[in-house]
């Protein structure tokens, strides 16, 4: 059985343009991130959080003009009545790829 865990996804880019000419097409669209996000998480089997921390941010790097990424990964209630969550958080640069 599966278990759910939070997870919070930041992407690094230049948005400038996107600012000044408000089109989505300048930007990183985030039904798409989060699209990939789904695919990662809920179609490949991961024992480790970090190993899915580390498949969301190869895939987001691998889909979308970002120059990097960071992502979180939390498990709720891991120890009931000790702790609230534990994870990991990775940040992975287009370069490292």
């Amino acid at each position: 059985m599966r278990r759910p865990v939070l997870l919070d996804i930041e992407v690094e880019r230049d948005l400038r343009a996107a600012g000044r000419s408000d089109r989505i097409g300048q930007t990183i669209h985030y039904k798409r991130v989060y699209e990939v996000v789904e695919d990662v998480a809920a179609n490949q089997e991961h024992k480790l959080v970090e190993a899915l921390g580390q498949r969301i941010a190869e895939a987001i790097l691998g889909k979308f003009d970002a120059d990097a990424v960071t992502v979180t990964v939390r498990k709720p209630k891991p120890i009931s009545g000790v702790l609230e969550h534990a994870g990991i958080r990775i940040r992975r640069q287009r370069d490292e790829r």
